[in-house]
């Protein structure tokens, strides 16, 4: 019975195939390329079979077969992409040749050498027949091998006949033994020769059934031209028109009124501008725009022209040859390569200068009105020049004709753009898959070939009635002449690069990678066994040589990759045909011949003479030849790879103009065809220093894997093939297949490791360049105070021009008049002509100059901080300079600086000298220690000057003499250096105390004190009026001194009052205390007073002071007075503060509170210390604007949006910020002296509360508002160099712009959104900034829309103005969104360069003033080529929140700091990673852009422009001198969807031609850091969740089938994976380390890493590992890939369990449930011992899978929370309807919609994976787990019947669910809990009766897991309630840790306590926000 049912299976396996293969031959004529590949594969395949068959048996060894097999399968991959390459031939030949061969089976006695000369023959003849008739040779060949290979299927006899007839041996039947193998019993070979014609027949009545005739269907014929046509004549379309602009409407200069600096050039560009707009229709409004942004570049080159920039013999002509030239680089390189002479204009009639002069304007002119209105087209750069140049060519030919012509308003873009821009939407818009639609770049590349050239550039000509004849004069052309428009070529143009959804693709690009991985990993195996053998040097070199073998292989691997690559889509020109035949036939030939070689080297009989191909030779010679032909093919990789060592001259090879040279190289190098790459190359010295990074780190990798990986796989796979040789019941297969499984794990690890060293390498790269460059040099406000008398110095020297200070511009200045730096509007922003002129020409000591001016940006930094409220009042006038009028000093030190400085200068004057014997030193050698500290030597003058100051004016008037002669004694003391003969200085302390008592008494009372109304007491004013200060002290040559000598006689006749009446004054009282210690402490420092003169005098006075009854110290009423006089004068309160901090203050007591505040003082100090640029004039910097993209985000929070409690924070989005920004909070109360809180939406406050509000999260605002900081910073530095208002505006319109391209602006205003509203507010707020906005008008109800690109400004009076309007062929947004937003807003932009920043990300005003210096970075050049690319550093401000927010932020600062620093030093391979980079905006404009925009491929838009900029000979450079704010996400779902996005974007950036030309193109040590320090980040992840999966599957694998032993011994565990997989990933940690310890300090640094993984750290960022590896294996399956909207609002409120399920089950959870199922089969099954230390990290990876999404959500742990998320979940699982929100039954639909789509081959993927479930459930069943013995264990019910009893319970179940609606209430209830305890119960009993039913269930699981798989691949819907069960069981699994979690209560505040750690120690009270949440 059994045998039967095998034969008949057996059968049946011979027939389907047969039928099968019948049915797909049928189809041959319907895909020719395909089928001709398939025929020549199968031909290719059988030969190559056929003639080695007999080199290899004789060999003897079972690795000769293997190798016999791979080679034939090779033969079929060669014979597939010869008959794809050449389909003509193909055919033919294949036809030839198996016709050849059925005619030689019906010749009875045919030679050798019928084959040898029938076969070539019959191959020729079929080839020249092909070519005529191609697809009836198709057909043929399909019919005869269709025929031939069911006949062998059939009967395996006629597989033998042929192969006999092939090779010339006699035929001999051969017998199996089982008759199914000859199903038609023929032996003969005339019989199988018929059996093969039979079959072959029915293969061709097949096919006509099929296609319906015998013959197959013509071939289309090839499109041909259009015939010639006259012209159609076009009238204009009418479109709506909007109210045209006021005439006196203009962006930033009035035409009519322009600069010196503009006017000079006016009048040619206007000239131009006219004559050009008229001849090709340019729309007035952009050519209007395009004018003013071509004066704005003209006047920026101005620049060239002076001596300091350029020496006189480099520099241009004029600034137009200089613009000129750098505009028109790229055309010249196209015109190269086209092979045509470049277009430029003549001689111009309508401009009046000098003929270089003019037709270069003409030429800048053309292109820019272009470039305006090209729109989309601006994506493809090479179609622009194609553009310009046709159109060029026809205004040059039509030059010099007396009529002008004069087309109309925008016929340019209706005739010229519009036809192009259709073709491009209709491809752009196709829901089809990269594959079947064009984008972009494969219509740019259309431009890359000659081709285009013969296309014109319009598709009408629109003038009226034109004549033929003239036609020459319009189109360029002749009469008669006809070329078709360029919109018909692109129509028919193919793809260019095929984006094929594939691991393959990108493996393509990354293919030295894994060749360098692979070779590496078999020298290392080669020299392990030859360590473990004992091999000796010369048999290890010949094993060691089959590294040839590896690269030859791999060669042709990759060849035929590439042919894939290509197929079915690319156009292939002959040359590259050529090119691929060559290299395949050549390296396949030599492949086989060293395989032969190697062979027979190695064979059993080594060492004896054997007999190959006729000659008798031993091994050693056979040997030999193999090295010999291995050298051969290895010449071009040794070129190559020396090559590496100096890459200029690869790129000398591919510029060369030698024909010989390119025409090697178009054969060989298929990438040397392109027109870009051609410049890829670092300078030599930039490459040593690579190198030497690369070379220590592969070396030590290299040591690494030797001793961990490789080494300690050696002797078991000894043991392993010991017990195959010595045990009869080992196989060869399994053998194999226990080593593939052994090893695999061992080379994925292999694979991953070289990231985790790039990392460490990484780090100490980045920590030394970071030294190197003085990062980190100021960490603390400790820092700043040490290094502040530095930074005056330093900000003069590199951040004002030379000219800083001079006496350019005599009536500007640089200090505001105002005493405080005072309000944002006023302060040093240049409004008064005459600030402190009196002082600018007093200070003649440059010195002193250079410290006013460091005051004047000092204080307007910390202005701004207060205007940010993140320093209060207190904190301001602690960190500012302090500047009073009339006093002596200019500028008075901060407080901070000089807090607690004079407690230091007490110390060091009552410290001992050692050196000096007591009471000998001299004045100058006591104050030395404090003469030579700078801060010491000011705090004393200042302490000094104000406290005199304080004390006159405490005591008034009545003391006054006194107080001046006593001053001015002690000054006489200080000049003759005899201070310390008259005072006791040592005793100072006790007179300091005192002093401190008095000023901090004043200080807290004064402010508060409230003036009596009328003065108590009328005394005498003093003759001459009181001093207001004092004078200057020991800073000048001589002092005078007051007289004293008319004081000498006390004066004893004041009045006194006889009235005693009590005043009451608190504040007088206790100031009288403290100055009565304080005089009486002065009193006991005077020494020597009993012979000294003016010591007595002193003594004296004081004394007379103490007594003086009408004085301060006895008069109530005068005292009180004076007091109250004192309250209100403001200079006398400054002081006074200022005196306070300066004696009183400890210096922790004036540090910031605000960690940002720190932060950013202190980067900007020490951004002073580090490698900046000077900076040059204003008028020579270069000039930038910024352009933020912008769709629907938050522009100003309104009080609805703050008031409203939202989902995602559980409370009011203003309670959150009150909370979470306290501090700050307080600040904003304070500033706008706000008492009660309830007031802030009060009239007067609800403007700046929301403003507050708004610069606290991640609005438009913040952007905006950080960016045009950039305005005030200009303006702050024209003010410091001395320029007039007038000058700086003008300057500022040409040096800095803002434009926001606000997409959908116009549709806001329509619908009144009230953002459109807080747009126009900030419109008013920055007069300066601008607002690009698509507008979308519809024109009928059908939808025809027009759109335009506006450009609008505030009017000044409140009003909107629109500037331009310029219209669009259609709407814009064709791409990716955000690019195509930048797009339209480009060409609104003035300037040079162009800085692109994201609405997430904000500037800082101190940062502002360095954009000056950081341009001058472009004109610099570090290596060959120029900087294009200027990347700035990122600081995240968002790390506060949670710790999540703290990671995220970490990894960013990470990224964005060390990663992007090492990227560009020592690495040079940084590219584009996203904002706040500054791009050279005409080199990129004329390149494509700033991003790339086709849709899906480009989803992580910013990063091509890195490639590009790379691929087209751009360089980019990375400073950190300067930051800019980002924010980043905060929440667990937001990080999520962003690194999902961001792993999607890698996806399709592997698969994009951008990536593969890299990759390729530049040198292998660039190509290693450009791999694992970019997107090799993501394909390691991916490769360490399969080594993960692979590991897990492997052990269990073993352990089930018990294959842990070898034989009988010793158990070997996979320990060493371990170790490789969980503790190497601590080191990935390093670079972190690192980056903080070098800005941070270490210890900070440490403890940072510390609280990570306390927090959890290592679980998120496992669990993100699975997210990148998830989605990007996703997306290059399945494709999808679409930008993910993270939000950037605030998310601390818990997210309830069906929503967790929802986002994570797909990703994480179904995997961590996968594994953890994995490891408990392997503990049940594993014999080996060791459980926890083999299984250890796969736990923890299946715990964060399973766990993160719950412990980083808070109150996860919440007793009542988990209960009501139970419920939630259950409700949701339940659900039918209400989207995937409600119903788990929709959410699985559209969870797995994708299995749809999925080509077949991304299903094999998964089928993989199903036939590995059946693999473990069949050991599973086949175990000896819980076996059964029913005849011992006999049970006690039947389980037949019990099983019957479930069955029928479910079948209940089902039936009562369909019909339950019809029941009542109460019956629905107790009948489905009885059914549901019965099936329980019924399980129960079954599990515990029959124990086999426990083993069966577990192989049931992955069985059903199998079964599940493959139907949801193949669409059968009954495999939903599988899964339905799954989900419940797993939902369940995670519910049960949580509610014992949430019982034990303490989780819960642990949980709390860890994930807001940070936000705690900030003070915030989360409980406020989990409180409401």
């Amino acid at each position: 019975m059994d045998s039967s049912i095998m034969t008949s299976i057996h059968v049946l396996a011979r027939i389907v195939p047969a039928i099968g293969i019948f049915f797909y031959a049928s189809e041959s004529t319907s895909k020719p390329r395909f089928y001709s590949g398939i025929v020549s594969a199968v031909l290719g395949s059988f030969l190559s079979y056929s003639f080695l068959e007999p080199l290899f048996t004789p060999v003897g060894m079972p690795l000769a077969t293997v190798a016999l097999y791979i080679l034939a399968f090779g033969a079929a991959c060669i014979g597939m992409c010869l008959g794809v390459l050449l389909p003509m031939i193909l055919p033919g030949i294949c036809f030839g040749t198996w016709l050849a061969i059925l005619l030689g089976m019906f010749l009875p006695n045919y030679t050798m050498l019928y084959m040898n000369i029938a076969l070539p023959l019959a191959a020729l003849v079929g080839a020249i027949f092909s070519v005529r008739f191609r697809a009836m040779m198709l057909m043929l060949a399909t019919v005869l091998e269709s025929g031939a290979l069911v006949g062998c299927f059939i009967n395996l006899n006629l597989f033998f006949c042929i192969l006999s007839v092939v090779t010339g041996h006699d035929y001999l039947p051969i017998t199996t033994g089982r008759s199914y193998d000859y199903l038609v019993p023929m032996t003969s070979q005339l019989y199988l020769g018929l059996s093969w014609i039979i079959f072959s027949m029915m293969g061709l009545v097949i096919i006509a059934v099929r296609q319906g005739g015998m013959l197959p269907p013509a071939l289309a014929p090839p499109a041909s031209a259009s015939p010639a046509h006259k012209e159609s004549i076009k009238e204009p379309p009418v479109y709506y028109q909007p109210p045209p602009a006021s005439p006196d409407t203009y962006n930033m200069f009035d035409p009519a009124d322009l600069p010196p600096r503009l006017a000079e050039y006016a009048n040619m560009v206007y000239s131009a501008c006219e004559d050009l707009g008229n001849y090709f229709g340019f729309q007035d409004s952009s050519v209007r725009n395009q004018a003013e942004h071509l004066l704005i570049l003209l006047s920026n080159n101005r620049r060239y022209m002076n001596s300091h920039i350029l020496p006189p013999a480099a520099q241009p002509p004029s600034p137009i040859h200089a613009l000129h030239a750098k505009v028109f680089s790229n055309y010249m390189k196209w015109c190269r390569a086209m092979g045509t002479s470049p277009n430029f204009a003549k001689v111009s009639s309508a401009v009046s200068a000098p003929p270089a002069v003019a037709s270069r304007v003409v030429d800048l002119v053309l292109f820019f009105c272009i470039w305006g209105e090209c729109s989309n087209l601006r994506h493809m750069p090479e179609c622009m020049w194609f553009l310009y140049h046709k159109m060029m060519e026809e205004y040059i030919l039509c030059e010099g004709y007396t009529q002008t012509r004069s087309l109309y308003e925008g016929h340019f873009v209706d005739n010229v753009v519009h036809p192009i821009y259709e073709i491009v939407v209709e491809n752009m818009k196709s829901k089809k898959d990269h594959l079947e639609r064009r984008n972009y770049d494969d219509f740019n590349e259309f431009f890359w070939s000659r081709n285009c050239l013969k296309f014109q550039y319009c598709s009408e000509i629109s003038i009226g009635s034109v004549d033929e004849e003239n036609l020459f004069r319009f189109g360029g052309r002749l009469p008669g002449e006809h070329y078709p428009s360029i919109a018909e070529g692109m129509k028919h143009a193919p793809k260019s690069f095929l984006e094929k959804r594939s691991w393959l693709r990108g493996l393509m690009a990354l293919f030295r990678i894994l060749e360098w991985h692979l070779v590496t990993f078999y020298l290392l195996s080669v020299i392990a066994f030859s360590r473990e053998l004992v091999w000796g040097w010369v048999y290890t070199l010949q094993v060691a040589s089959g590294v040839f073998w590896i690269f030859n292989s791999l060669q042709v691997t990759f060849g035929i990759l590439e042919v894939w690559a290509v197929y079915p889509g690319i156009q292939l020109t002959g040359t590259v045909v050529c090119g691929f035949v060559f290299s395949l036939g050549a390296r396949f030939l030599i492949l086989v011949y060293q395989t032969m070689y190697l062979m027979w080297t190695f064979g059993p009989a080594t060492g004896e003479s054997q007999t190959y191909l006729g000659i008798q030779a031993d091994a050693n010679f056979w040997w030999w030849q193999y090295v010999w032909l291995s050298l051969l093919c290895m010449i071009p990789w040794f070129i190559e790879a020396s090559m590496q060592l100096y890459p200029a001259s690869s790129t000398a090879l591919y510029t060369s103009r030698n024909d010989y040279v390119q025409s090697f190289l178009n054969i060989l190098f298929p990438l040397s065809r392109l027109y870009v790459g051609k410049e890829v190359h670092e300078s030599f010295g930039h490459t040593a220093v690579y190198l030497f990074y690369w070379a220590t780190l592969m070396a030590w990798k290299l040591f690494f894997s030797y001793i961990f990986e490789v080494y300690s796989m050696v002797l078991p796979t000894l043991e392993l093939c010991d017990d195959y040789i010595n045990f009869p019941d080992q196989s060869f297969a399994k053998m194999c297949v226990v080593l593939t499984m052994r090893w695999l794990p061992q080379f994925l690890v292999y694979l991953i490791d070289m990231s985790i060293w790039y990392a460490v390498w990484q780090a100490f790269a980045g920590t030394a360049v970071g030294f190197s460059d003085n990062l980190g040099d100021v960490k603390t406000m400790k820092d700043i105070r040490d290094n502040f008398g530095r930074a005056p110095e330093l900000f003069c020297q590199k951040m004002l021009s030379p000219d800083a200070g001079s006496r350019r511009g005599s009536s500007a200045s640089f200090l505001s008049k105002s005493s405080s730096f005072g309000s944002e509007s006023q302060a040093l922003l240049g409004s008064d002509p005459h600030q402190l002129q009196s002082y600018v020409n007093r200070l003649l000591d440059v010195r002193i100059q250079k410290w006013v001016m460091f005051s004047a940006a000092w204080n307007e930094i910390i202005d701004h901080f207060r205007q940010e409220d993140i320093i209060s009042n207190r904190e301001r006038d602690n960190l500012k300079f302090s500047r009073f009028d009339g006093f002596s000093q200019a500028i008075y030190l901060p407080v901070f600086q000089t807090a607690g400085v004079m407690d230091d200068v007490i110390t060091v004057l009552e410290s001992p000298r050692d050196d000096q014997p007591s009471g000998s030193a001299t004045d100058e050698e006591f104050f030395k220690p404090i003469m030579e500290h700078v801060t010491m030597k000011t705090a004393v003058f200042e302490v000094w000057e104000l406290g005199t100051y304080l004390i006159q004016k405490i005591l008034g008037s009545v003391h006054e003499r006194d107080i001046q002669a006593i001053t001015g004694l002690v000054l006489k003391w200080t000049e003759n250096g005899s201070l310390g003969r008259h005072l006791s200085l040592v005793k100072i302390r006790h007179a300091m105390n005192n002093f401190i008592h008095l000023v901090s008494i004043l200080e807290k009372g004064i402010g508060r004190r409230k003036p009596a109304v009328k003065t108590r007491k009328v005394i005498e004013q003093p003759a001459k009026p009181a001093s207001k200060g004092m004078r200057k002290v020991m800073s000048a040559t001589s002092l005078s001194l007051t007289s004293i000598e008319g004081d000498k006689s006390f004066q004893k006749g004041r009045k006194e009052s006889s009235d005693r009446v009590i005043i009451i004054d608190a504040l007088r009282d206790q100031a009288r205390d403290k100055l009565r210690g304080v005089v009486q402490a002065i009193k006991g420092l005077l020494q020597n007073s009993d012979f000294d003169t003016e010591s007595r005098d002193v003594l004296d006075r004081l004394t007379f002071l103490l007594s003086m009854e009408n004085g301060f110290l006895w008069d109530d009423a005068y005292a009180s007075d004076q007091l109250d006089i004192l309250s209100k004068d403001v200079v006398f309160k400054q002081v006074l503060s200022k005196l306070h901090g300066l004696v009183a203050c400890h210096p922790d007591d004036v540090v910031p509170k605000s960690k940002e505040a720190r932060h950013r003082l202190t980067f900007f100090v020490n951004s002073l210390f580090m490698d900046m640029p000077n900076a040059p004039s204003i008028h020579d910097m270069f000039s930038w604007n910024v352009l933020t993209p912008y769709y629907s985000e938050d522009v100003i929070y309104n009080k609805g949006d703050l008031e409203k409690r939202t989902d995602e924070l559980g409370v009011s989005t203003l309670l959150y910020l009150q909370t979470l920004f306290r501090g700050d909070w307080e600040n904003f109360l304070e500033r706008n002296e706000i008492k009660d809180p309830e007031k802030i939406w009060s009239k007067k406050c609800m403007k700046e509360t929301r403003i507050w509000a708004s610069l606290r999260a991640q609005t438009l605002f913040r952007t905006v508002s950080g960016m045009m900081y950039n305005e005030k910073a200009l303006r702050l530095l024209a003010n410091l160099e001395r320029m007039d208002d007038g000058t700086t505006n003008d300057l500022l319109g040409e040096k800095f712009g803002y434009v926001v391209s606000c997409q959908i602006y116009g549709t806001m205003k329509k619908n009144q959104d009230s953002k459109a509203e807080d747009i126009e507010e900030l419109l008013h707020r920055y007069p300066h900034l601008r607002v690009a906005y698509i507008d979308t008008i519809r024109l009928n109800r059908a939808g025809a829309a027009v759109s335009y690109s506006v450009l609008i400004k505030s009017d000044g009076n409140g009003g909107i103005e629109e500037i331009y309007r310029v219209r669009l062929p259609g709407n814009p947004v064709v791409g990716e969104g955000k690019p195509e937003n930048q797009n339209h807003a480009m060409i609104f932009t003035r300037g040079e360069f162009i800085q692109t920043i994201d609405m997430n990300q904000e500037g800082y005003f101190e940062e502002s003033l360095k954009m000056r210096n950081a341009l001058q970075e472009f004109a610099k050049r570090e290596g060959p080529l120029p900087t294009t690319i200027l990347g700035l550093r990122e600081h995240i401000f968002t790390g506060s929140v949670s710790s999540l927010a703290n990671y995220m932020a970490l990894q960013e600062t990470s990224f964005v700091t060390l990663g992007q620093r090492v990227l560009t030093k020592p690495l040079r391979i940084r590219l584009h990673y996203g904002h706040p980079d500054v791009f050279d905006k005409l080199f990129f404009i004329t390149r494509g852009g700033i991003s790339k925009s086709s849709k899906g491929i480009n989803l992580s838009e910013d990063i091509f422009a890195g490639y590009n900029n790379a691929i087209r000979g751009g360089q980019v450079s990375f400073k950190e001198y300067v930051q800019v704010g980002k924010g980043r996400d905060v929440g667990m779902s937001q990080i999520y969807k962003f690194e999902a996005k961001l792993s999607q974007g890698a996806a399709e950036q592997s698969l994009s031609r951008d990536v593969y030309r890299l990759c390729h193109r530049l040198d292998f040590c660039r190509l290693l850091s450009f791999y694992f320090g970019g997107i090799g980040h993501y394909f390691s992840n991916v490769l360490t969740v399969l080594t993960i999966y692979c590991v897990v599957y492997l052990m269990a694998v073993l352990a089930v089938f018990d294959m842990e032993k070898i034989g009988d011994r010793k158990i070997t565990p996979m320990g060493t994976i371990q170790m490789l997989l969980g503790g190497l990933g601590l080191l990935q940690t390093i670079p972190l380390y690192a980056t903080l310890g070098v800005e941070r300090g270490w210890w900070t640094s440490l403890r940072e890493i510390l609280y990570v993984f306390i927090t959890g750290g290592p679980l998120h960022f496992m669990f993100h590992i699975q997210t990148k590896a998830h989605y990007m294996t996703q997306t290059i399956l399945v494709g999808g890939a679409k930008y993910r909207a993270t939000g950037r609002g605030f998310v601390t409120q818990h997210t309830p369990m069906d929503e967790q399920f929802r986002f994570f089950a797909s990703s994480h959870l179904y995997l961590g449930v996968e594994l953890a199922a994995g490891l408990i089969i392997m503990g049940i099954f594993t014999d080996a011992g060791q459980y926890f230390g083999r299984t250890w990290s796969l736990w923890l990876a299946s715990l964060s899978f399973l766990a993160s999404p719950f412990w980083f959500n808070p109150l996860s742990f919440e007793w009542n929370v988990v209960v009501n998320d139970y419920k939630t979940f259950l409700d949701w699982m339940s659900g039918t309807t209400g989207g995937p929100s409600k119903s788990w039954s929709q959410w699985w639909n559209e969870e797995n919609s994708y299995f749809k789509s999925i080509c077949f081959a991304s299903k094999m993927f998964y089928v993989v994976k199903s036939v590995l479930f059946v693999l473990v459930a069949n050991g599973i069943r086949t175990s000896d787990l819980f076996k059964a013995n029913l005849t011992l264990n006999k049970p006690w019910i039947n389980i037949s019947g019990l099983l019957i009893a479930i069955v029928m319970l479910f079948a209940l179940r089902g039936v009562f669910k369909s019909a339950q609606g019809n029941l009542p209430y109460a019956a629905r209830q107790t009948i489905s809990i009885i059914i549901f305890l019965g099936i329980i119960t019924g399980l129960f009993i079954l599990f515990l009766e029959d124990s086999d039913a426990i083993r069966y269930s577990l192989a049931g699981y992955y069985l059903t897991g199998a079964v599940c798989q493959i139907g949801l691949l193949f669409g059968v819907k009954m495999v939903k309630n599988l899964y339905y069960i799954h989900d419940l069981v797993c939902g369940h699994i995670i519910f049960i840790p949580l509610f014992v979690m949430a019982g034990l209560q303490l989780p819960h505040y642990i949980q709390t306590w860890l994930l807001y750690h940070n936000a705690l120690s900030s003070d915030v009270v989360v409980s406020d926000i989990l409180r409401y949440a």
